[in-house]
């Protein structure tokens, strides 16, 4: 098993589309020997398979009618040879299936193993069943025979693993391809062949995938990447004689009538990620002299409250929106004007979605070379593109993208598996965080650690990676016997 993989936040990986891996098993398969390939993967499953399960007595392979199920007939064979009691289903046609399906079907048969025409009435959970029924390209919800296969996999209490791609998910875009999961395969392992496939790591892949393995099956590739995921930022440690003045300065602009808390969850937040001095303009009327606000900032007097129209944003990172409401929008002609470096976020966003003037002063800023990040969640994202949430859940890479595109900047798409797009660049996903982020405030969290580190000097793409692998990060190693809270999320700090 030396040449796999487990897919872990600890290093920086390439993903390919399904366009991409395409080509690079083409190149693959004109150098090799006729039937290799398949070979390869299949040997590759049965090592994983054992690795996963080794005190499986019974394993279920479910075959589909592609190469796909011809990976698994493979598998079968070496899992077979290896004395395991092998189940073997198929929904293939030796007549119409793939040479490589076929000839591995007949490897299979002549090495004793037998084709059921049903699924195991029962495994045990020391078990083990192998989804080897649809794989790359796959566009179509699976129905028929194949999908109770499905639901019979997953109810079983047996762990499942998949090959290449857990049928029934969408392979570049992480989306379902049914409307609802039951005929989707929820893998416990998903062996990736000859590359990561974006889609495991967004949308409703990473609960479709579990862990993720990678097997190049012995093939170099130089193929360009369709999109990176995510490792961890570099060390930057802080030389010994700076000041407060070489960190820069944040200037949060939020907290409208009965959302204060966000603007200062933001400001927390940059102020513990690093940023040397953090000014907070509440845009709630007569904010600075109200008792509440006061007791609040008390508790963490390093935040320095100013009003808004005396705050100077030529110099600062500004994050503006967090719970700005309504009045969020009588500053953005200003910010989007002054502001050197920027976060956009919640009802920054929504103001944005709503005023095509507001639109052409964001543009205008790639223009100037002043850098901006916007962190839409979906439905933000859904809003500034004038389409459902849905779309955007449908095609995460390709909304983020479009952001990008269309307002010139950086964007995050936030949720399962965070997008990050740029102009000119492969999108980044994220491969840290867990739901425990789906909590009030959090968001407003990532917003304030993004600022600080715009302000640090970091270009908006590279800071926007950074931000939103550590603040999954602190989700990931957050103490499982207390609750995640964003003020405690803000205070953690990086």
């Amino acid at each position: 098993m030396l040449s796999m993989h487990a897919i872990h936040p600890t290093q920086t990986w390439p993903l390919w589309n399904t366009e991409a891996s395409r080509q690079i098993e083409r190149l693959a398969l004109h150098g090799l020997p006729e039937h290799t390939l398949m070979q390869r993967a299949g040997l590759a499953v049965a090592r994983l398979a054992l690795a996963v399960a080794p005190h499986a007595r019974t394993i279920w392979v479910a075959c589909g009618p592609g190469n796909n199920g011809g990976d698994g007939l493979e598998a079968a064979l070496h899992l077979h040879r290896g004395g395991k009691t092998v189940w073997v289903t198929w929904l293939g046609d030796a007549q119409t299936a793939p040479a490589d399906t076929r000839a591995a079907l007949a490897r299979a048969q002549q090495a004793g193993v037998v084709l059921q025409a049903e699924p195991p009435d029962a495994l045990a959970t020391t078990d083990l069943a192998i989804d080897a029924l649809l794989g790359l390209g796959s566009t179509r919800a699976p129905a028929g025979q194949m999908a109770q296969w499905i639901q019979h996999m997953n109810a079983g209490p047996a762990p499942v693993l998949a090959v290449d791609v857990p049928t029934g998910l969408h392979a570049d875009t992480g989306a379902l391809l049914a409307s609802t999961p039951d005929t989707a395969v929820r893998a416990h392992h998903t062996l990736c062949l000859l590359g990561l496939k974006p889609g495991l790591f967004t949308g409703q892949g990473r609960d479709a995938a579990g862990q993720v393995w990678l097997d190049m099956l012995e093939v170099d590739t130089q193929h360009a990447p369709s999109a990176w995921l995510a490792g961890p930022p570099p060390e930057t440690p802080r030389a010994h004689a700076s000041h407060k003045g070489s960190f820069g300065d944040v200037v949060v602009l939020g907290g409208a009538s009965g959302m204060t808390g966000a603007a200062l969850l933001a400001g927390s937040a940059a102020l513990h990620g690093g940023a040397g001095r953090v000014f907070v303009g509440l845009l709630e009327e007569k904010a600075n002299t109200h008792a509440l606000t006061h007791a609040l900032v008390a508790s963490q007097p390093e935040l320095m409250l100013r009003a808004p129209e005396t705050l100077d944003l030529a110099g600062a990172a500004v994050v503006c929106g967090c719970g700005g409401g309504e009045a969020v929008q009588a500053v953005l002609p200003r910010v989007l004007a002054q502001s050197a470096r920027l976060v956009l976020d919640a009802d920054a966003l929504n103001a944005l979605a709503a005023d095509p003037a507001l639109q052409g002063g964001l543009r205008q800023r790639a223009t100037d070379q002043r850098a901006t990040a916007l962190t839409p969640h979906p439905l933000e994202a859904a809003r500034l593109l004038g389409c459902s949430t849905a779309q955007v859940q449908c095609d995460r890479f390709h909304a983020a993208r479009a952001l990008a595109e269309r307002f010139h900047c950086t964007v995050v798409l936030k949720g399962s598996g965070s997008v990050i797009a740029t102009p000119g660049q492969p999108p980044v996903v994220n491969p840290t965080g867990n739901a425990r982020l789906a909590t009030a405030g959090t968001g407003d969290v990532l917003a304030g650690m993004l600022g600080a580190l715009l302000a640090h000097g970091l270009p908006a793409h590279q800071a926007a990676q950074q931000a939103v692998w550590r603040h999954g990060l602190l989700a990931d190693t957050w103490p499982p016997t207390q609750v995640l809270t964003a003020s405690g999320l803000a205070r953690h700090g990086v």
